[in-house]
């Protein structure tokens, strides 16, 4: 079991975000979680997974159409 599992705290910090983001990603199921009893784990796999689904990337420029004189 090479899986590491983060705290909400934890995640926040990854994520550069408040405590609230996590947890909301939790309680609406968008994020992959597991409970230990009482406490929320989130595997560190589902916060990479999370961040790279919702990345884009950037446009790229469109060229300029001339117009005939």
């Amino acid at each position: 079991m090479s899986e590491r599992y983060l705290s909400v705290v934890q995640v926040a910090e990854l994520m550069g975000t408040t405590e609230r983001f996590p947890r909301r990603l939790v309680s609406e199921r968008r994020i992959t979680f597991v409970k230990f009893g009482r406490h929320v784990r989130i595997p560190e796999s589902a916060v990479a997974t999370y961040i790279r689904e919702h990345t884009i990337e950037p446009a790229r420029p469109r060229r300029r159409m001339r117009r005939a004189a």
